[in-house]
């Protein structure tokens, strides 16, 4: 049994790969020819939960109706998005190198919710489950922010952080899924293809 991945993340490739799941990468186009249907885009006032819900359910029937336009292999299409909630604020990708160090420097000494929305599409319907944590930072200079920021390793991930590299050094708590926090909630993503048919 195989799915279809609706993701550039290499992360999300590898947890998947870790629990035996066999997957063919799906990519959408980005910049100006990028499909309006999966766009990350946060509504105004949008509540954290519905807009990680509102995206991965998207990128998830997009993928369904890729599957069918391009007469590729019936199989399941998985997606997901993961952010950031600090202060009641959506934080996802920084902006650029300036940008993460500002977003890094909000959350040193303080918590904020990693929130991860799983969506896998097939044969004409959706299942969807979400991961909650809880991470606490430790306080951080400014300048062990700057060096992490010079790395690049923050520039692709919500919150400008990635849990399972470097940033690791700055956890103090986690409470919740560890996978989760790194994009894919694999204990959720397995009972969601399990209600698929899938076989572990």
């Amino acid at each position: 049994m195989r799915i279809h991945l609706a993701s550039r993340s290499p992360r999300r490739r590898e947890l998947l790969g870790q629990i035996g799941v066999a997957f063919d990468t799906m990519i959408f186009r980005t910049g100006e020819r990028a499909d309006p249907e999966t766009d990350e885009t946060p509504l105004p006032g949008e509540d954290p939960a519905a807009y990680v819900e509102r995206v991965a359910r998207a990128k998830a029937d997009h993928g369904g109706r890729i599957v069918g336009w391009r007469r590729l292999i019936a199989q399941p299409v998985l997606a997901a998005d993961t952010t950031l909630e600090f202060a009641g604020r959506i934080i996802g990708k920084p902006l650029d190198a300036k940008d993460a160090e500002k977003i890094l420097g909000e959350l040193s000494g303080k918590k904020h919710r990693v929130l991860t929305g799983v969506a896998v599409h097939f044969r004409g319907m959706t299942e969807y489950a979400l991961s909650t944590s809880e991470v606490e930072f430790r306080d951080m200079d400014q300048e062990e922010i700057r060096r992490y920021v010079a790395t690049g390793d923050p520039l692709d991930k919500a919150g400008a952080y990635g849990i399972q590299g470097r940033a690791g050094i700055f956890v103090r708590h986690l409470a919740g899924s560890y996978t989760g926090v790194m994009g894919l909630p694999v204990c959720e993503t397995a009972n969601l293809l399990k209600r698929m048919g899938w076989e572990f």
